[in-house]
């Protein structure tokens, strides 16, 4: 079944990591079309081949947390070193300070932000800073500030900057009354949580600065995201990362969801490889501002299945956080 290869490549792949061890100017309006259309499963962006001359010089906001260190990896390689900036509030380890540029960058502070893009010749920015969905349950007014008001300073400084901006949203975006198996690009959306309302923003705000300003912005709504590069963010699918380090650390590994919870999800190498496709891809080839994309859905008890076939000692218990399980 392709859902046990998935599952398989993923544990194997994520068990031998190393990782385990341890106020905006009018602009001219571009008058671009929008389909309601699905995007067909074998559709392809057709990815633009940069010369040395054009690369991009890229920012990453909240660059420390799960998929920052990964994608600027992924970029440096594919533009050079020194035209990737990662940014964080947080000290980075040394082997991420080493890899290349950071520096302190807080979406709060507008001025800060803005000489950063202006200092650097920013021309492509990935806004990744966020507080995911059950941390900002916990924190609602710190999620409201970071989620919205750093949203609006990022759009305000990509229009006047004229930068190529990739805001990315989630399958919290959507709710319980939105259709399901397939969901639909377009659809109700109506969610329950505020990162997930801070995302539904997030989208409409950036169509909506591309139809008035003609900012070009991209956004792709992430499952759930496997990695064992980073510690968990504090995401419901968080699990789905945690069960690799304990698995390896301790052997034991406690579950906050029911055994047969399904969620989609994807790992972070296609993950990484769909943001930068989305980024690479020319204008005309885009009917809306932000995709679905998907890998594949399975439950805690499919997964510790299949690391268990890895390390046949994982003892797996189950003590559901009611607060993660009712998101």
């Amino acid at each position: 079944m392709p859902l046990v290869r998935n599952l398989g490549r993923a544990a194997r792949q994520l068990l031998q990591s190393s990782g385990c061890g341890c106020g905006v100017p009018i602009v001219p309006v571009r008058c671009i079309g929008v389909s309601p259309r699905q995007v067909a499963s074998d559709a392809s962006f057709h990815s633009v081949t940069f010369s040395e001359s054009d690369h991009p010089r890229v920012l990453i906001t909240g660059g420390l947390g799960q998929l920052g260190v990964g994608l600027a990896k992924l970029l440096r390689k594919r533009f050079g070193k020194n035209n990737v900036i990662l940014s964080d509030i947080r000290k980075p380890a040394d082997n991420v300070f080493y890899s290349g540029p950071f520096i302190f960058a807080d979406i709060l502070d507008y001025k800060n932000l803005r000489e950063i893009v202006v200092n650097n010749r920013i021309t492509w920015l990935f806004h990744y800073s966020a507080l995911l969905s059950a941390v900002g349950e916990a924190n609602v007014p710190l999620a409201r500030a970071v989620n919205i008001t750093g949203l609006h300073n990022v759009l305000d400084i990509a229009a006047e900057h004229n930068l190529r901006l990739f805001v990315p949203s989630t399958i919290g975006a959507f709710g319980p009354t939105s259709p399901r198996d397939p969901t639909p690009d377009l659809c109700i959306q109506r969610p329950r949580t505020i990162y997930g309302v801070s995302k539904v923003h997030a989208e409409l705000m950036g169509e909506y600065y591309h139809y008035r300003y003609g900012l070009d912005f991209r956004c792709l709504r992430y499952p759930g995201i496997i990695s064992a590069d980073s510690q968990p963010g504090g995401g419901t699918t968080d699990y789905a990362v945690q069960i690799f380090h304990d698995a390896i650390k301790t052997g034991k590994f406690k579950c906050y969801l029911k055994p047969d919870t399904r969620l989609p999800m994807m790992y972070i190498d296609d993950c990484l490889k769909a943001t930068l496709e989305v980024m690479e891809a020319p204008a005309e080839s885009l009917t809306m501002r932000t995709y679905n994309i998907n890998a594949m859905s399975f439950s805690p008890e499919e997964l510790a299945q299949e690391v268990q076939k890895y390390v046949p000692e994982l003892q797996v218990t189950y003590s559901v956080d009611q607060v993660k399980q009712a998101i």
